[in-house]
């Protein structure tokens, strides 16, 4: 593999996520540099580092980033503005994927089912009773632009949803009906569904402890369903994925109850060990982790490419 071009992994960050942040990117670094000359930038504040506005055209930039800042469009925005090519989502796609809100109103625009919800304001908190006659006394709580379900809150009585409420005084949330069914989700390489993933917490929880909490969850890959169903969810999660207009890879999240799936979440720069969900999903397709790190370069470094040779041209 060529090592011409300079892969920088961004990781770290400044939002809640940075330790996971951390881990992907030492992960991903570790894997590039099999076929790549690759160097590792810890990004510490919401900016893009100078030292990648310096570098020269001969620069790809990997950004390892989870959440507030790295995956919310703002950085891509910056990259895009400073002429710097980077892998994954670009700054539209991202900024449309973090807010679970109006990435499920696409789903909908598309015909693909969504759990029943509503948005709110921290500082306009609707009351609990008006929340349970229009949801039931069964719902999830989480902010609209979080990920690795960071915040994320179930409640299953009254009492449970008024203290969660309480707790609320800022920031944009989503409440939902809660659907009780199996937890899977799918990995998109250029616009291709991968293998779909079935996720079984102890306690029917999939939130932030069970994600990285060994041996709260086990996983299942590929999931065991029935044809028509892992048809069907493939099928969705490459339709959202391209009505998103989302590029390079992604990872979409789904609710499956019984044979109806319902569409949760995008994710645009999911976890990236060699344990994580979307190179379990890769996995399923026969992609080891080192091959599935060249593929999520690969339309970087095609955008690279055709960048210089516009310029040469």
């Amino acid at each position: 593999m060529s090592k011409s071009v300079k892969i920088i992994v961004l990781y770290g960050g400044v939002g809640a996520e940075r330790e996971i942040s951390l881990k992907s990117g030492e992960a991903i670094a570790s894997a590039l540099g099999v076929n790549f000359d690759v160097g590792l930038l810890r990004l510490d504040a919401a900016e893009l580092p100078k030292r990648i506005k310096g570098l020269d055209s001969n620069i790809l930039v990997f950004p390892a980033l989870h959440g507030t800042f790295g995956e919310d469009g703002t950085l891509q925005a910056e990259m895009e503005a400073s002429g710097i090519e980077y892998c994954g989502c670009d700054a539209r796609a991202s900024r449309l994927c973090m807010a679970k809100d109006r990435t499920k109103e696409v789903a909908r625009e598309q015909g693909i089912s969504v759990p029943s919800g509503m948005t709110f304001n921290g500082t306009q908190v609707p009351l609990a009773d008006d929340l349970i006659a229009r949801f039931g006394v069964s719902v999830v709580i989480k902010p609209i632009d979080k990920g690795s379900s960071v915040g994320l809150c179930f409640a299953e009585h009254r009492s449970d949803l008024g203290i969660i409420l309480s707790r609320i005084h800022e920031g944009q949330w989503l409440i939902e009906e809660r659907i009780r069914g199996r937890e899977l989700t799918v990995g998109v390489l250029h616009g291709v569904a991968m293998g779909i993933v079935e996720v079984v917490s102890s306690d029917g929880i999939y939130d932030y402890k069970a994600k990285y909490t060994s041996g709260v969850a086990e996983y299942i890959h590929p999931a065991k369903l029935e044809d028509a169903v892992e048809v069907e969810i493939k099928a969705q999660a490459e339709q959202i994925f391209q009505a998103c207009h989302c590029r390079d890879f992604a990872r979409v999240d789904f609710l499956l109850d019984g044979k109806q799936p319902y569409f949760l979440e995008v994710n645009t720069l999911p976890g990236l060990t060699a344990t994580s969900l979307l190179p379990k999903s890769a996995s399923c397709v026969g992609y080891d982790f080192e091959r599935l790190a060249v593929e999520l370069v690969v339309g970087g470094l095609q955008r690279l490419a055709n960048r210089k040779e516009k310029i040469a041209g």
